[in-house]
C-alpha cells in the first residue's frame, strides 16, 4: 500500500530566487572582505561607515540612524566590540551606552566606505543592463503594498481557502 505525501507547500516559492541571488551578491561582498584581510561581516560595515561620519552614538541613534532594530544595533555593535573594532563607555543615564570607534575601526572604516560606494555603483551598472530596474520594482511594489497591505492580501487568500480538517491551521484543533 503507497501512503501519498502531503503537498508540501514550502516546494514552492516566487521569492526563493530572489532571496538566493541577493545571497549570492551578498557572498561576493564576503569573498572579497577574505581576500582583503577584513574581519568583520559585511553586514556590519554600515555601522563602522555611520560611526566614522557621524562620530560616536547610542544603540538607540545608531538603529534609528540605520533602520535597523535596536536588537539588531546591539548584535552588530556586540561582534564589533569583540573584534575591537567599537567600544561602549556610559551614556547620560546608567541605562545607554555610547558606541564609539577604536582606532582599529577607525582605519578600517576608509575601506568599508570605498566598498560601499563600489558596490551601489556595481549595482546601478547590474540596473543598467537590466530591461527593468530592481530599484523601480521595488518602489512599485512598495506603492502597491501601500494600496493594499501584504497582510491583507495573505489574509484574504487564507479566508478563501481556510485549512481542513486535514490540515488544522497551527494552534487550533
Amino acid at each position: 500500500m503507497t501512503v501519498e505525501r502531503p503537498a508540501d507547500a514550502a516546494d514552492e516559492s516566487l521569492w526563493r530566487p530572489l532571496r538566493k541571488l541577493l545571497q549570492a551578491m551578498d557572498d561576493d561582498i564576503s569573498r572579497l572582505y577574505r581576500e582583503r584581510g577584513i574581519g568583520i561581516q559585511p553586514s556590519h560595515s554600515m555601522v563602522i561607515i555611520r560611526l566614522a561620519a557621524a562620530g560616536s552614538m547610542t544603540i538607540r541613534a545608531l538603529a534609528d540612524s540605520l533602520a535597523i532594530t535596536h536588537s539588531a544595533a546591539s548584535q552588530k555593535v556586540s561582534a564589533l566590540r569583540t573584534g575591537g573594532y567599537v567600544i561602549d563607555t556610559a551614556g547620560e543615564d546608567l541605562r545607554t551606552k555610547v558606541i564609539s570607534l577604536t582606532e582599529r575601526g577607525a582605519e578600517l572604516a576608509p575601506f568599508l566606505a570605498a566598498e560601499w560606494s563600489a558596490t551601489e555603483s556595481a549595482c546601478a551598472d547590474l540596473e543598467r543592463e537590466l530591461p527593468y530596474a530592481l530599484s523601480r520594482v521595488v518602489e512599485d511594489m512598495r506603492e502597491a503594498l501601500q494600496r493594499s497591505p501584504f497582510y491583507d492580501r495573505i489574509v484574504a487568500r487564507i479566508d478563501a481557502n481556510p485549512p481542513g480538517p486535514s490540515r488544522p491551521a497551527p494552534g487550533t484543533r
